[in-house]
């Protein structure tokens, strides 16, 4: 065999890994791949030479392994093949010290792990990782995700290829009873080497060079579990170039990759099919098959954790005629997830715990925090000010939670929870105004996003009295820095408004919902109205008038694009009645303006335009330039479409004339291009229509206003035939409906 290599056993365990993710039995891949049982069999146990390239093409086959998986299984396999060993290797070992007498192949590994199912592409990622000389191959993983399993499965599986002995400790990094001494474990694995008690060195250096010398023309596997950092770890490399050092760690150690080349496997959680049959493994395949949707919501109540889902399958298994739907169901209570998830001192809530108090105490509290986060993700200065601290402090806390496998970044600068982790987190004590924090985070957040987004509109409201400014808020430097922002957050900021009410934070509530309007400009058909109803219940309980005609304008006009005509009639003419009460001429012209796109729905364009010009006087009353340009885009647009194309050409000239940001473009410059164009084309100019169409729409596909390049381009399809234009309306089209 030659340095450095892997042994015949590699390929086996690879070869048995990957048959038994195919769920095939040993008679059914040889007879899918043309071979003797026997012949298998031997493969698997590393007892054959490596077999010829045909039998592995055949095999690859029969178990339809991806292009990647079949090159590894044909490079193992050619390692295994016969070949002229280098003269070095046929001469005699070296003799050991004087110390060393006599001993069998020492074996510390504990027992190969039950159950175990999948991980086909981190078992081949280990081997790959253990090949080279003096490899390290680091698995890390968050707790509970089953790294001791998958290295234990591999070791055993890969006995043949170290033939000098297999040890292994428990560093016992994440552990309630204390990491052992260094000098503890090398004591053990030198007396498995067979040095005699008395001549083992009393140092930690002098034991670990001993170690290292007896390592040194051996070819043994040492498995390091559960290490905590890098420096536990370094004393206890062999060093022998035929050595194979398997650590694994909740940390990342990116000390070790950088001081010993060590190679990362990461492993995540279980898909849904391997997580349903881990729990297959343990039930048995009948009681799972029995009830196949209910095993696979066990499955991902657990949320793919294989240690969760062992504990949910002993708990089963205590309960031969318990129904699984009955544990899926009471895994359903958040309230109850985590305790139901806990046997005796073993269990999610155990894992974490001890993961946790290895942190250091700022940190630990930052996790504590962002279980009072309502969302799924956080960015810094989200963490920052449910935290009450700095973005810069709370973006390093965030660092070391990811190195523990607490948090995932999922993209540049945000990070997201295991949903039991989530749970966990929740369960720790936050202090009473952690929620309050982020969702004034959020109002601070969002104000700046429309300012930047719709820069020269009014204020969308008043802050709330008892609001509590975070200590920085993000700067958004134009409206594609707040698009990009919108586009991240709306799930968190929906998942906000419904915590706001929950907790009953109504002035909070509607003014998070509020923020969301230049979004809802743009994606005008992604369903807002129920976050809508929900705001405006918030205004009304908060008896915020202002902030219940501003909802009560946005839902009304939402409801016209549902075409629920009656509905947003009745919610737009309260908002009238709420401004004219309160002498608010801007929320009373906003009203009249969306009042008027109901009326031209049902066809009385004339009583819409009426409307708008009543708008138009009340936005000059205010010296409102923004709503008066408002109000004549709408006015423009309902006389072009009562076919008036000079009145509405001139409107649209008036209300353009009345951007006052040269160089820039927003919703209502776009659509008052549309109009022109269309009026334009209307009177007979089609050179200039067209023009005008064009940059509209040019203008919206830009923007990412993808409802306004949808309608520019159909205007434009309308006089021309041109292919260009036909695939930029679709994919305008194809973007605004895929979009949820």
């Amino acid at each position: 065999m030659g340095t450095g290599t892997p042994a015949d056993g590699d390929f086996g365990a690879l070869l048995h890994s990957l048959r038994g993710s195919a769920g095939l039995t040993q008679e059914e891949l040889a007879q899918a791949a043309g071979i003797s049982v026997r012949a298998l069999s031997y493969m698997e146990r590393g007892r054959s030479r490596g077999p010829q390239r045909r039998t592995v093409q055949a095999l690859a086959t029969a178990l339809r392994l991806s292009p990647p998986d079949a090159r590894e299984l044909e490079r193992l396999a050619s390692l295994g093949r016969p070949r002229r060993a280098p003269a070095a290797e046929v001469l005699p070992p070296a003799a050991g010290p004087k110390a060393v007498a006599p001993a069998d192949v020492p074996d510390l590994l504990p027992r190969a792990p039950r159950g175990f199912h999948g991980r086909a592409a981190e078992f081949a990622a280990v081997s790959r990782a253990a090949a080279g000389e003096s490899p390290v191959c680091l698995v890390i993983g968050p707790a509970g995700v089953g790294k001791t399993a998958l290295v234990l499965h591999w070791a055993h599986l890969s006995r043949a290829g170290f033939p000098d002995g297999r040890l292994h400790a428990d560093l016992r990094g994440f552990g309630d009873t204390g990491e052992p001494a260094v000098l503890e474990v090398l004591r053990e694995f030198l007396l498995a080497l067979g040095v005699a008690h008395g001549r083992i060195p009393e140092s930690v250096n002098g034991a670990a060079a001993l170690f290292r010398s007896l390592a040194a023309e051996r070819r043994l596997l040492v498995l390091l579990d559960n290490a905590r950092d890098s420096e536990q770890v370094r004393p206890l490399l062999p060093g022998g170039r035929r050595c194979v050092t398997v650590v694994t760690s909740r940390h990342r150690l990116p000390g070790l990759i950088v001081s010993d080349a060590a190679r990362p496997v990461a492993v995540d959680v279980l898909g849904p099919e391997d997580a349903t049959m881990l729990l297959a493994g343990v039930l048995g395949a009948e009681r799972v098959h029995a009830e196949p949707a209910a095993a696979r919501r066990v499955a991902e109540l657990c949320g793919g954790l294989p240690l969760a889902l062992r504990v949910a399958a002993a708990r089963l298994a205590q309960r031969p005629t318990w129904p699984m739907g009955a544990m899926a169901a009471e895994l359903s209570d958040e309230t109850r997830r985590l305790s139901l998830l806990d046997v005796e001192d073993t269990g999610v809530r155990a894992a974490l715990r001890v993961t946790l108090q290895q942190l250091p105490g700022h940190v630990a509290r930052l996790f504590a925090h962002l279980g009072r986060h309502p969302g799924t993700h956080v960015d810094r200065y989200a963490a920052a000010a449910l935290a009450h601290t700095g973005p810069a402090a709370a973006e390093a806390a965030l660092e070391r939670l990811a190195v523990a496998h607490l948090v995932t970044e999922t993209a540049p600068g945000r990070w997201t929870m295991h949903d039991l982790v989530r749970l966990y987190a929740r369960s720790l004590d936050a202090g009473p105004d952690a929620l309050k924090r982020v969702l004034d985070h959020y109002i601070a957040t969002g104000l700046a996003a429309v300012a930047a987004a719709e820069p020269g509109n009014e204020e969308c409201f008043a802050l709330p009295a008892d609001f509590l400014p975070p200590a920085a808020v993000r700067e958004f430097g134009d409206r594609s820095a707040a698009v990009a922002w919108y586009a991240a957050e709306r799930d968190d900021l929906t998942l906000a408004v419904a915590a706001a009410h929950a907790a009953a934070l109504h002035g909070r509530t509607w003014r998070i919902a509020l923020t969301l309007w230049p979004l809802i400009v743009w994606r005008v058909r992604d369903g807002w109205a129920p976050l809508l109803e929900t705001a405006l219940e918030a205004a009304r309980a908060d008896a915020d008038h202002h902030g219940e005609s501003r909802i009560l304008n946005v839902l009304g006009w939402i409801l016209i694009e549902e075409e629920r005509i009656p509905e947003a009639l009745t919610h737009l003419e309260a908002a009238r009645a709420l401004a004219s009460r309160a002498g608010d001429a801007v929320a009373e012209a906003n009203a009249l303006i969306v009042l008027a796109m109901a009326q031209a729905a049902l066809g009385s364009l004339d009583e819409a335009a009426q409307d708008c010009e009543r708008a138009v006087e009340l936005a000059r009353q205010a010296g409102d330039r923004t709503i008066e340009k408002l109000a004549l885009q709408h006015l423009a647009r309902h006389r072009a479409d009562a076919g008036k194309w000079r009145q509405a050409l001139d409107t649209a000239t008036q209300a353009l004339a009345l951007h006052d940001r040269p160089g820039t473009t927003d919703i209502p410059r776009t659509l008052l291009l549309m109009v022109k164009g269309e009026a334009l084309l209307g009177l007979g100019n089609e050179t200039e229509g067209i023009s005008h169409l064009d940059l509209a729409a040019r203008e919206a596909e830009s923007a990412g206003y993808d409802d306004g390049a949808v309608r520019a381009l159909a205007a434009l399809l309308r006089v021309s035939a041109d292919a260009g234009l036909q695939a930029r309306y679709d994919a305008a089209l194809a973007r605004l409906t895929t979009r949820t």
